[in-house]
């Protein structure tokens, strides 16, 4: 098996297929997150990447800054301060 990602009896016991792939498990995840103080801003965080995802093009830019502003950036309202820099780096190119 690939690095990370154990198979026990035949079923995938990695972290995505579990909390990103199985709508139940992320959705157990997610009120997880959210009902934990000390990872409420990961599951908001989480949610508005998934919102930045369907937005339309036009809206993007704007999106992106107000997701730097809000979780990347010390001081902001739900600093996420557990990503690294390389995480939280603006996209170059």
């Amino acid at each position: 098996a690939p690095p990370g990602h154990a198979q026990d009896g035949g079923q995938d016991t990695s972290f995505r297929w579990q909390c990103v792939d199985q709508p139940i498990g992320k959705l157990l995840f997610r009120r997880f997150l959210e009902g934990a103080p000390e990872f409420a801003a990961a599951g908001a965080l989480w949610s508005e990447i998934e919102a930045f995802e369907q937005c339309e093009d036009a809206e993007r830019e704007a999106s992106a800054k107000r997701l730097r502003s809000r979780f990347f950036t010390p001081g902001g309202s739900e600093h996420c301060g557990f990503l690294s820099a390389a995480a939280t780096a603006p996209p170059t190119g």
